[in-house]
């Protein structure tokens, strides 16, 4: 039996362990990353899972822009190996996209394995949806909100685009070891 409840400040270490421990340590190479550099994730929204004392699943959520309209930006979540088939990840996904609706989101984007998403609803994002340097087989979206509303389509972008230019193609970031973006990654 695990234990989901918010992220606090002091669960960095061990998700940082976690995620290296489940992606590797290049994961902050990926293409998704760039939109995180140097941008809070949504605590309210960041949940983790707990086992007999111990660490074992996270997912974070990320403030990003699409057509000039907010959005989140999923990812990561893990579970801690061994764990698979515990029902980890689909807890930490169903109660923080419900969380996400109560607080008014309307719009949830992730980069992954359409397969496993799609039981949560989420789908292919149309063509008219990008995100440079991502596959666009990958990139996926779900509506929380209002359906009636209009999609926004366009280029995604870091929550900052007005202030830092908001440029997440493969150009503008510099990918060298131990970086993943205009700043170092911690």
């Amino acid at each position: 039996m695990f234990l989901l409840r918010p992220e606090a400040p002091t669960d960095a270490p061990a998700i940082e362990a976690l995620l290296d421990e489940v992606f590797g340590v290049r994961r902050q190479h990926k293409t998704s990353y760039r939109y995180r550099v140097g941008i809070a994730p949504l605590r309210r929204l960041c949940l983790v899972a707990e086992k007999e004392g111990r660490l074992v699943g996270t997912i974070r959520y990320w403030p990003v822009r699409l057509g000039g309209e907010p959005a989140l930006l999923l990812g990561p979540v893990a579970s801690a190996r061994g764990e698979a088939g515990n029902g980890i990840g689909r807890a930490l996904i169903e109660t923080s996209l419900d969380r996400a609706a109560r607080l008014g989101h309307d719009l949830v984007l992730l980069v992954g394995d359409p397969a496993y998403y799609a039981r949560f609803g989420f789908a292919p994002a149309p063509p008219a949806i990008r995100m440079p340097g991502e596959d666009p087989a990958r990139l996926q979206y779900k509506r929380l909100g209002v359906a009636e509303r209009p999609l926004p389509t366009g280029i995604l972008r870091r929550a900052d685009a007005d202030r830092a230019g908001g440029d997440c193609s493969p150009d503008s970031f510099a990918l060298d070891p131990g970086c993943a973006g205009r700043s170092a990654v911690r």
